[in-house]
Formats: structure tokens, C-alpha cells, sequence
């Protein structure tokens, strides 16, 4: 196209923001870009335009994305190096701490120096119940959860935790269950580092 304005108007310099182009359509943007200034202004403000829309209509990430995340890079590396994969017992109403001590008690299930607000550590996982031990400190983390159910057992320090309008605070050795489809937050005071086992099981 040589008339730069039909040119603008034809969507072909948003397709090539949007990486959508091929190889003979980018070249064709790029070169009308070196001959034209205008060209150039207006490649330029559709990229305004676009990280604009995508920063205002952006979702953050929960604060428990990465630290799970992480873990679940170091437990893929754990087994990879020859852990053999374990299977620990499923949250419910009578379990103990001492049902996990085989996992609470091992030389790597222990918090790193560099701790933040959350540590995490996969000891367990199937398709169905993902099982980990997890060190919060000053956090404060508002949920739902739709697919999972989620289920706490305290190992040392204490939270506190809301589910809809009811407050409840956990001391070591209390079991939780957080029912689908409920808000809560769990709140750790900064003081106080709370070791859990947590148990996310698909519903």
C-alpha cells in the first residue's frame, strides 16, 4: 500500500504490534517505518494503547502463585534427582502432627534464611491432592477456592483464619477444612512464623 493512511487504517500495524504478522508482513511494517515518521508515531502509540489497556484491565497474581510456583519447581528437581515420590496420609478431622513427623522431620523440610512472607515445600503430590508443608509470616491472603478443597493442620506458631463472617484461631495440632466456593483469609501476625501441613484436594 502506498497511501500511508489507507495503510494505517487497515489494521496491519496492529497486527504487527500483537506479533501477528508473518515474515513478509513484517518487513513490509518495517520498512514503511523507516520511510515514514508517521508511520513510526503511530506503531508507537497503538503500543501505548495496548500496554495501557492491558495494565488497567491486569489481574495480579494471588500472594500464593510464586511460592507455590517455586515449589513446584523444586520438588519436579527433587524427583529428577532421585526422590522417590511420597504419598503422605490425607488431612481429616483426627489427624495428628505426629502423622507427618517422617516429612516435618526431614534435613530439607526446614525454612531457608532468606524467608519472606511464605515458604513452601512439596512433599506429596497426585493428580487429586497436592500436599505441602508451608511457613507463613506476616501475611494476610484472601482466597476462594472453586476446584479444590483446601485443608489446614497447624504444626507450630498460630493464625488466624476468617470464612465468611466466622473467625477461628489455630493453634498447633488444630485441623481446619475451608469449604468450596467460600472467601477466607488467613492472617499470620510478623512476630510469629506459622508451620503448617496444607492439603489442597480436587473436588
Amino acid at each position: 500500500m502506498k497511501n500511508f493512511e489507507d495503510y494505517i487504517n487497515s489494521g496491519m500495524l496492529e497486527a504487527y504490534v500483537l506479533g501477528l504478522t508473518d515474515s513478509k508482513e513484517t518487513l513490509e511494517v518495517e520498512q514503511m517505518a523507516a520511510e515514514s515518521d508517521e508511520i513510526l508515531v503511530v506503531i508507537n502509540r497503538i503500543s501505548e494503547d495496548f500496554e495501557g489497556y492491558l495494565k488497567a484491565n491486569s489481574v495480579p497474581p494471588p500472594a500464593t502463585a510464586k511460592p507455590f510456583l517455586l515449589a513446584t519447581i523444586d520438588y519436579t528437581d527433587r524427583l529428577e534427582k532421585g526422590e522417590q515420590p511420597a504419598f503422605p496420609p490425607v488431612l481429616h478431622q483426627g489427624s495428628r502432627i505426629k502423622d507427618y513427623v517422617e516429612w516435618l522431620h526431614r534435613d530439607d523440610m526446614i525454612l531457608p534464611g532468606n524467608f519472606g512472607d511464605m515458604h513452601v515445600k512439596i512433599i506429596g503430590y497426585t493428580p487429586g491432592v497436592n500436599t505441602a508443608i508451608v511457613w507463613l509470616k506476616g501475611l494476610s491472603v484472601q482466597e476462594i477456592h472453586d476446584q479444590e478443597v483446601e485443608n489446614f493442620l497447624i504444626v507450630e506458631g498460630l493464625c488466624d483464619i476468617t470464612v465468611g463472617e466466622e473467625a477461628y484461631q489455630l493453634v498447633p495440632g488444630d485441623y481446619f477444612s475451608v469449604p468450596l466456593h467460600t472467601h477466607h483469609t488467613v492472617t499470620v501476625s510478623p512476630d510469629v512464623v506459622c508451620k503448617i501441613v496444607l492439603q489442597r484436594v480436587a473436588a
